[in-house]
């Protein structure tokens, strides 16, 4: 299945912007992705600190509610992220459940998962904000920004084309696939 990609120099949050286009029946599966994220959200209400060269994108797509849920997403989203960032990572990048994913421990992503219903169809959004270039300060968490973590050059659209392709694949396999074979796979 392929993406549709729209990218934006600045928005609020890239989860609203996937909400108004489901809202105004642009629904292909599409990639949004914002250069700048001025109020990105996180889990239970929280805010994503959005540092200016970071990753903040949004993938959305229609749901087979009958074939799978939400949980078995948010099982597998994660993992699929991981396999991306251990491209870029010197160090081991574990997931943190339900939403983080940590490299020495500390934040490097976070990932909101929300559901909208659109004419009688339901459509995840994955929100996903990945510390690329710089880590944000909190006294809630410790974070790490993934170039500190790397040995490579970090290139934001080198580790979104990757991000694109990976999801590409997965949702292509679950129509070939049962869930709980792909889950065996991925989530390692």
């Amino acid at each position: 299945m392929k993406l549709k990609m729209i990218k934006f120099k600045n928005v609020k949050s890239t989860n609203d912007e996937a909400i108004k286009l489901i809202k105004s029946n642009k629904t292909k599966p599409t990639i949004i992705h914002s250069y700048n994220q001025s109020k990105g959200r996180g889990t239970m209400g929280k805010k994503w600190i959005s540092k200016k060269g970071n990753i903040f994108l949004s993938i959305f797509f229609k749901m087979n509610i009958k074939k799978y849920n939400f949980k078995d997403f948010a099982i597998v989203n994660p993992h699929i992220i991981r396999g991306v960032l251990e491209m870029f990572s010197k160090y081991k990048v574990s997931v943190k459940w339900p939403n983080d994913l940590l490299i020495k421990k500390k934040k490097v992503c976070g990932i909101l998962q929300e559901t909208i219903e659109h004419k009688e169809s339901k459509y995840l959004i994955i929100g996903i904000g990945i510390n690329t270039k710089c880590a944000p300060i909190s006294n809630s968490f410790k974070s790490i920004s993934l170039l500190n973590c790397s040995n490579k050059k970090i290139n934001n659209e080198d580790i979104i084309l990757n991000i694109k392709i990976s999801f590409e694949k997965f949702l292509s396999d679950i129509n070939k696939y049962k869930l709980s074979y792909l889950k065996t796979r991925i989530c390692r």
